[in-house]
């Protein structure tokens, strides 16, 4: 019987002293200790009465004494389980505030509304200056380069007017070097506000990091930054320097063999000499289209490529070029067919600019399609747009070069044994000339079967960008870059968006 009161005691002590709180591992000793005190309590109310009743009457001795030997030992079991280890629990609370503070990284500091540091910690507090490491009792804002102040007040004010937290990038002056002198440290430091129960902003944690690394990669990449702008500004001008230079020899080469294979000033001796003739007018005309492409380049990439919209039939235009390239596609075994959609009306757009996207579409494609293969160009109206598409039958483009086409001098064949001829630069002037119209390029292609590219221009002209509109000219890319060039589903499929990235400028 007393055994089993014995342990019904000991398990009501254990659950009280686990809803105290109590460690589990001192709770053994805890229930022991509360237990003796209750058997000396059991004792103390037979004997308190007895005592009680030498002096008081035995009606009040009983409940007197009862009620002082209850009172007594609620107070010892507060003050031995309760009391006593408030001051533990917040030692140790404390205690992990402290550790957590000191554990985060880069320099932290506790600072009141005032802005003025209270606390120094954190776990790389040692390679931070002297000025910072023992900080207490200053503003920071004093410690940090002048120029930096506003920065930092203006973060402090935003914590003050509600923000949660705030950000700035401050300098502190190091330790002085006798070699490189006087040396500053940038930090990155974040404030986060701790605010009392009713809003009030009572203190504020702050955290630095040397973002000194960061910063120095970060004024090396605005350097590379600008010597590659250097660099292809440099290139744009002496291709267009070189190429103007080139252009008048070219004229008066032509212009002289034109008259030579006219004999205008005499017949020539014999065919040897009309074939040669003939072959330094074919060269010249082949290196003045190079100079002309080239230049056409170099006046995008600079933003001097004057577009001129005008209303024009587009079918006029495609017939133009068939009747051009006829010739050329004939001598290859090529027949070169040119369709144009009923109702196709007039278009606003450059009309030498369509016209070169097309004979270079063409001349590619005629090119890369051989003995008994079809060219065909189309033209259609698709909603408010028109559509311009070249297909062949030729020997189509492998999946792993389309995402290099279009850049300059970048062929489908690029070696010393390359089979077709060419500087690889009419597809980066076309993608240039389509972007500039605000249009998209579109290249589908199976190797060994054929290519088909398409290209879609706003029919209205709108386009075009309009200088002054916003107070600046509007820019694309060039070349601009084709898009989804690696689709898993659609192995060969390209575009060009009007709103790739600006690289230039419509004059």
């Amino acid at each position: 019987m007393a055994g089993k009161a014995v342990a019904e005691i000991d398990r009501t002590a254990a659950r009280w002293l686990e809803s105290l709180g109590q460690p589990q591992e001192n709770r053994a000793r805890d229930v022991a200790l509360l237990r003796m005190m209750l058997l000396c309590a059991v004792a103390a109310a037979l004997a308190a009465p007895i005592a009680l009743g030498l002096v008081l009457p035995a009606s009040l001795a009983l409940p007197v004494g009862a009620t002082l030997v209850v009172a007594v030992f609620l107070a010892l079991v507060a003050a031995t389980f309760a009391f006593a280890r408030t001051p533990a629990v917040a030692d140790s609370l404390v205690s992990a505030d402290t550790l957590v503070f000191d554990a985060c990284p880069g320099l932290s500091l506790m600072l009141d509304a005032r802005g003025m540091v209270t606390k120094c910690g954190g776990r790389d507090r040692a390679g931070f200056p002297p000025v910072l490491q023992e900080s207490c009792g200053q503003r920071l804002a004093e410690l940090v380069h002048v120029s930096d102040r506003i920065a930092l007040i203006h973060a402090l004010d935003t914590l003050r007017q509600g923000a949660d937290a705030a950000s700035a990038s401050v300098r502190v002056q190091g330790l002085y070097s006798a070699s490189e002198g006087r040396q500053f440290l940038h930090l990155g430091l974040e404030l986060t506000a701790l605010r009392q129960a009713d809003g009030e902003l009572s203190a504020i944690f702050a955290q630095l990091r040397d973002i000194s690394a960061d910063e120095a990669l970060r004024r090396e990449a605005a350097e590379r930054v600008s010597e590659a702008h250097s660099a292809h500004e440099a290139k744009s001008r002496f291709l267009a320097a070189v190429s103007h230079e080139l252009r008048t020899p070219l004229n008066a080469i032509l212009g002289f063999s034109d008259v030579l294979a006219g004999e205008y000033f005499g017949r020539l001796e014999n065919d040897r000499q009309k074939e040669y003739v003939g072959l330094i007018r074919q060269s010249g005309a082949h290196l003045l289209s190079l100079v002309n492409t080239m230049l056409d380049m170099s006046k995008i990439e600079a933003g001097h490529y004057e577009l001129l919209a005008e209303p024009f039939g587009v079918a006029d235009v495609v017939e133009s070029c068939r009747a051009m390239l006829d010739l050329q596609a004939r001598g290859k075994g090529v027949t070169l067919t040119a369709r144009t959609a009923k109702g196709l009306g007039d278009v606003v757009a450059d009309r030498r600019a369509v016209k070169q996207i097309l004979i270079n579409l063409a001349g590619n494609a005629i090119k890369f399609t051989g003995d008994g293969g079809i060219v065909t160009i189309d033209a259609a109206q698709s909603g408010s747009d028109f559509v311009l598409t070249v297909s062949d039958t030729g020997i189509g483009i492998p999946a792993e070069k389309l995402e290099l086409l279009g850049r300059p001098f970048m062929q489908v064949q690029d070696g010393f044994t390359r089979e077709y001829e060419g500087t690889g630069l009419g597809l980066a002037l076309v993608k240039g000339l389509v972007a500039l119209h605000g249009g998209r390029l579109h290249i589908r292609s199976t190797a060994g079967e054929g290519t088909v590219v398409t290209v879609t221009l706003p029919a209205d002209g709108r386009g075009i960008g309009a200088p002054g509109e916003a107070g600046e000219a509007s820019s694309v890319e060039f070349p601009p870059r084709l898009r989804n060039a690696a689709r898993p589903a659609m192995k060969d499929v390209q575009d060009i968006e009007n709103d790739d990235a600006a690289k230039a400028k419509i004059a």
